[in-house]
């Protein structure tokens, strides 16, 4: 359609109404940081969090790309979309009368948006039609399901609008075209009535079937999910896609649950309606349920929204056919929660049962499955107990079986804390308690997630940490490593240089130490947050490992006479230097001493790779040579 002109009345009771949080939540996770929330920018490929909102100001600003706007223009960019087309779908979001500067199209404007509008009532007249007769005689064995079945209190079938839909086969379309004369296109786009295969006329949908209203984040009916109370296949039928219902970006009971998800600060998905109703009956009201398909990145982004530390626990069935689906469920999210944006558990109910008979088979059901709540593993722990199911270690075959899954799963972990700590972990695990083999699988572990499966994998590998030996260049590290700390630590104005040249060399600090309190610096950090220090003392007191080394880092002495900004950048200029050639000085010995042990026509790709690997990493030392390294600047001068 041609968008019209607008009235600017119309445009700023829109930007009014608008939230950006709400806005950009649904495209980028959101992690609350200071007084902005943060996440991985949508306009460019980045690993580390540089995009960041600010509710305050309603606005977005990318530090790695210099995206920057309010939230109609973050929709205009992101869905390549005219200023127009985003302010009118913004004011149907929102419910904001619309007025143009062209009176003669409004009525044409008003009648694409209220198409939707239309379709809302009629399926809101259909959950009225479905309640009503369920407490008619002819939905009494539904009703009695509900009750004597499933448990459930007369307050909670009257919470979720739960119905019937009658054995007839024209019994609704007879009601909505004939008796509320609504038009039969209408009805069958709301996905009600179909067409017959045979012959004219149309056929209800849903018949002799418990009906379960799915509603929108605003608690609007958009679609229907139908029980059967016979054998007739599927048992659970849901409407199809419309104008209001997409599936995969539907959850249900969402509408209900949000206010508790934000004050328990996390959710729980499962699997059906009727156990997301059971939580919900027995006081556990942060409780969301997927529809039967996969659950989608979409779906989660929605749900994290409300949760400040995106904790999230999936409690889908224990048997064979719920496993799959959350294996599935990690897939569909996997480029989330191997980055670490995710807070992921997961709960398997002991014996198979689902949700719904826990809670009803046990007298204090709702206090049981909390504790079962509390005890859920991370998702990485129960990949890991899922690799171990059914083998024997003590056996070779089991064993090697064992170790290749857990180097395939921790070869996808992004975050180097998190991945450093799943190594030790599958280390112990591998070693079955022998403290002697401990450091052997620990370095077989470190090896094999280092070594590149094909001849292009593992180019990131001047990430990968390498141990030091070298007297000489392990101090100059620490003492490189030292110095971009504490500018980092006390002068704010750095901190985005630091972040930014890091992560265009493709750097990490190496020293175990120093990754600690780097990751604490980024999770604590904000650009304007005058508190940075006693937040980093509060945070590291209770970590002897680092504690001792933060308490060096805050008594700042060396540098504090050199405030000029160009000497500072030279300084951090100079560190990054010796960052730059230690490790690849490291990583050329490395890749030195793997292709000098490989035989070129046994394994002629490994070989291959090595050999360019190290070439490559001796010209970028050189390269290096004429630059003036930190080892060169006398910063005390």
């Amino acid at each position: 359609m041609n968008f019209p002109r607008l009235h600017p009345d119309t445009i700023e009771e829109v930007k009014e109404k608008i939230d950006i949080y709400d806005i950009v939540s649904d495209y980028v996770v959101l992690k609350k940081r200071g007084q902005n929330h943060v996440g991985l920018c949508p306009f460019h490929q980045e690993k580390t969090p540089s995009f960041t909102v600010n509710q305050s100001k309603q606005m977005y600003y990318c530090f790695g790309c210099g995206a920057a706007g309010n939230g109609i223009k973050f929709l205009m960019e992101i869905g390549q979309q005219s200023f127009s087309q985003v302010v009118l779908e913004l004011a149907n979001r929102y419910q904001v009368p619309l007025k143009t500067l062209e009176p003669e199209k409004r009525q044409e404007v008003q009648k694409e948006l209220s198409l939707k509008e239309q379709l809302y009532e009629i399926v809101a007249v259909t959950s009225n039609f479905f309640e009503h007769a369920l407490r008619e005689t002819l939905g009494e064995n539904a009703l009695n399901y509900l009750i004597e079945k499933r448990k459930l209190q007369p307050e909670t079938i009257q919470k979720f609008n739960l119905g019937y839909a009658p054995s007839g086969w024209e019994t609704l379309y007879r009601y909505l075209v004939e008796q509320k004369r609504y038009p039969i296109a209408l009805v069958e786009e709301a996905g009600l009535i179909k067409p017959r295969k045979k012959g004219n006329g149309y056929y209800d949908t849903f018949r002799d079937r418990l009906m379960i209203p799915i509603k929108d984040i605003q608690g609007r009916v958009i679609a229907f999910g139908g029980r059967s109370l016979t054998d007739d296949e599927p048992k659970y039928l849901n409407s199809p896609e419309t104008p209001l219902f997409n599936k995969g970006k539907t959850l249900f009971a969402l509408d209900q649950a949000k206010s508790s998800i934000r004050s328990f600060d996390k959710v729980i998905v499962v699997e059906g309606y009727f156990d997301a109703i059971a939580l919900h009956s027995a006081g556990i009201t942060n409780t969301v349920a997927s529809l039967g398909t996969a659950f989608s990145e979409s779906q989660l982004k929605q749900l994290l929204r409300y949760s400040d530390s995106k904790g999230v626990i999936f409690n889908f069935d224990a048997d064979q056919a719920g496993i799959k689906a959350t294996e599935r469920a990690i897939k569909e999210i996997e480029s989330l929660i191997y980055s670490g944006q995710v807070n992921l558990k997961i709960l398997n109910i002991p014996d198979g049962k689902d949700a719904d008979e826990f809670i009803n088979s046990h007298d204090n059901g709702s206090e049981q499955y909390q504790e079962l709540i509390e005890k859920a593993p991370l998702w990485l722990n129960w990949k890991i107990e899922q690799i171990l199911m059914e083998k024997n270690l003590k056996q070779a075959d089991n064993f090697e079986q064992v170790a290749q899954g857990m180097v395939k799963l921790l070869n996808q972990l992004s975050d180097s804390n998190q991945r450093s700590y799943y190594i030790s972990y599958c280390a112990e695990i591998l070693a079955q308690g022998d403290a002697r083999l401990l450091t052997l699988y620990l370095k077989n572990l470190q090896t094999q997630l280092s070594k590149p499966l094909t001849k292009l994998s593992q180019k990131n590998t001047t990430k990968t940490f390498i141990k030091l030996e070298n007297t000489a260049e392990n101090n100059l590290l620490k003492e490189a490593e030292t110095i971009l700390l504490k500018i980092y630590i006390h002068y704010p104005e750095h901190r985005q240089e630091i972040f930014d040249k890091l992560e265009d060399k493709n750097l990490i600090f190496s020293l175990s130490e120093h990754r600690i309190i780097w990751q604490k610096l980024l999770d604590i950090d904000d650009e304007y947050d005058q508190k940075l220090v006693s937040k980093l003392e509060a945070d590291i007191a209770n970590l002897s490992e680092v504690s001792e080394k933060v308490n060096k880092l805050l008594n700042f002495r060396e540098i504090e006479q050199y405030e000029d900004s160009s000497r500072l950048s030279l300084i951090i200029d100079a560190a990054l230097i010796s960052l730059e050639k230690v490790n690849l000085e490291k990583y050329c010995n490395y890749c030195e001493k793997k292709y000098k042990t490989i035989n070129p026509e046994e394994d002629p790709v490994n070989y291959q790779y090595y050999l360019n690997e190290y070439i490559s990493s001796r010209q970028k030392i050189l390269q290096l040579q004429p630059l003036r390294s930190f080892s060169q600047l006398d910063i005390y001068s």
